[in-house]
């Protein structure tokens, strides 16, 4: 009947079996202490000692004791050196001068240290101490001397009985029976609450010539998950051999008390009764999810889905009318409402109406522009072909600019923009002896404005396959951006190597190096430079027809910076 306590503490308190060898309550336990301290004889103060305070409360009546831990030299008590000697204190506190004599009480330790605990050579360590106490109980001596005893006590449960171990001194008590913390003892009356549906559990008492029941325990069937079940049913069609037989498990245990027979069966059918219970209400929640699951998807397909899909066929509608270049037109009716998707509905209608206003601008635009260059084309080719007749001669050098005025206005002739006209023109392609082709530009460079331009090419012709007059105008777009740029009074050089399958043309200019993240955007069309001074003068467009004519001859063109300047690499395939 011991009750765990923490720290190493335990406690039972209980009563005799009859009432003839008189009252008492019994209690015995242990608890955690260091050394054990004993009183002295004829100290009257008790307090210098380890003791034992015990406090007994029933029908309306209190007792309490004292109890010291007795010095083993204490003549009067030699046969008994760790008794306790219970004095009896009366409800102001008052000590008795004398111990009670039908109070019996011991208290010893063990010589082991507790745990893990490490010896101190000046406080030693934590051992248990043992304690076993019998307390008179005056009214139990009362209903015994007057015959109206009833043993045991109905109002046994009722009875409190509180123990305190406290140590020398006045410090908190090593031990309390109500501190917090205890766990009851265990009774086989427990095993009940772990027993399953279906199972029962009996214990017998074999060392008897007829055998009794100890305890029979068994658990109690909910009424809702008793009777047969349709589950009953499914699990008598399936072919289990042996399956309504009980199960049952038989054990013989022996102990110092006796022999018993321990006996535990189970009822297949009661598992079953559980599970149709269980099953039948997964089945209704099953339902019901899936129940949900269909009505949501259905208010989904015919609120989002289907509107969506509705949409984007007929958004697929938009690339037929694209392609028929009639507008952008977009069925937009049974879609508008108050909800986001219709929102999404309207904004379309009224973008595609905005891109279709766009796009007529547009048109517009274009028209207007083609207008004004077949206007400045047609205004600008009547004077070249007068220049042509004065300048007929070949050898006269006026005869090279001429020819490329010409033909830029062919270029642009008929476009929409400048951009569009350079990607879209058309080069006739030839063989070109482009070492005999750049001395002659470095010569005739100075008449069109760029002075000191040196030209280092090889003694034999070098052939490759380019449009004349377009690469004189790359060369010439390259020359006059290394003119801006150059530091002032420094030549530009032009150099020529020819290498396995092409030709390389290196245009070099000493001055500022171009800034890296710009070496591949000053290509593009529109990127000009606006700190040479004459920002307005310049529309990006050189180095853009430079390369969009070197793609079109099949060659390539790049700008690199070097240790004293910009060179610029033209690579061109040879015939």
């Amino acid at each position: 009947c011991l009750v765990q306590y923490p720290q190493h503490a335990q406690l039972c308190v209980a009563i005799g079996n009859n009432p003839v060898a008189g009252g008492f309550i019994y209690a015995v336990g242990s608890f955690a202490s260091g050394a054990l301290v004993t009183h002295e004889l004829g100290d009257l103060d008790l307090e210098h000692a380890h003791r034992l305070a015990v406090d007994v409360a029933l029908r309306g009546r209190s007792y309490r004791w004292i109890a010291p831990l007795e010095s083993e030299g204490t003549r009067a008590h030699t046969r008994f050196s760790a008794r306790l000697a219970g004095f009896d204190v009366d409800p102001d506190g008052q000590i008795a001068e004398r111990p009670d004599h039908d109070f019996r009480g011991w208290l010893w330790q063990d010589s082991r240290c507790l745990g893990e605990t490490v010896p101190n050579e000046s406080e030693g360590c934590l051992k248990r101490s043992f304690f076993s106490v019998r307390l008179p109980v005056g009214l139990f001596s009362e209903e015994l001397r007057d015959n109206a005893i009833v043993w045991p006590p109905k109002d046994l449960a009722q009875i409190q009985v509180r123990i305190r171990a406290l140590g020398p001194g006045d410090g908190p008590a090593l031990f309390d029976s109500n501190q917090p913390g205890a766990n009851a003892p265990f009774a086989l009356s427990d095993l009940k609450a772990q027993l399953l549906a279906g199972e029962s559990l009996r214990i017998r008492r074999l060392d008897t010539q007829v055998p009794s029941d100890v305890i029979s325990l068994s658990y109690e069937a909910d009424a809702a998950v008793s009777g047969p079940h349709l589950l009953h049913r499914l699990v008598a069609r399936l072919p289990v051999p042996t399956g309504d037989q009980p199960l049952s498990a038989r054990q013989i245990i022996t102990t110092p008390v006796g022999e018993f027979e321990v006996l535990l069966t189970g009822d297949p059918h009661s598992a079953d009764s559980t599970l149709a219970l269980l099953a039948g209400r997964l089945a209704l929640f099953a339902a019901a999810i899936l129940a949900a699951i269909l009505l949501t998807w259905a208010g989904i397909e015919q609120r989002i889905i289907h509107r969506i899909t509705l949409l984007t066929q007929r958004a697929a509608s938009v690339r037929q009318s694209v392609d028929r270049s009639q507008g952008l037109h977009l069925d937009l009716q049974g879609l508008r409402g108050s909800d986001e998707l219709s929102l999404m509905a309207g904004v379309l209608s009224d973008l595609l109406q905005r891109v279709n206003d766009d796009a007529k601008r547009e048109q517009l635009r274009i028209e207007q522009e083609k207008n004004m260059w077949h206007a400045v084309g047609h205004e600008i080719m009547a004077p070249l072909q007068s220049l042509t007749a004065l300048h007929a001669s070949p050898q006269d050098p006026s005869v090279r600019y001429v020819n490329r005025m010409r033909q830029a206005v062919r270029v642009l002739y008929g476009s929409a923009s400048p951009s569009d006209a350079f990607q879209s023109a058309s080069l006739s392609m030839q063989t070109l002896d482009v070492n005999a082709f750049l001395r002659t530009v470095a010569n005739n460079a100075a008449h069109a404005g760029i002075d000191q331009v040196r030209y280092d090419g090889q003694s034999g012709a070098v052939i490759v396959k380019a449009d004349e007059y377009s690469l004189e105008d790359v060369v010439t777009h390259v020359l006059n951006n290394a003119d801006r740029h150059r530091t002032r009074e420094t030549p530009i050089r032009m150099t020529l190597r020819a290498s396995p399958g092409t030709a390389d043309v290196r245009i070099h200019n000493r001055g500022a190096q171009i800034h890296p993240a710009m070496l591949g955007k000053i290509f593009e069309y529109g990127v000009s430079d606006a700190d040479s001074g004459e920002a307005g003068s310049h529309r990006g467009q050189g180095l853009f027809v430079a390369k969009t004519y070197m793609a079109k001859m099949g060659g390539t063109i790049e700008a690199v910076n070097v240790e004293d300047g910009v060179e610029f690499v033209l690579k061109l395939a040879l015939a």
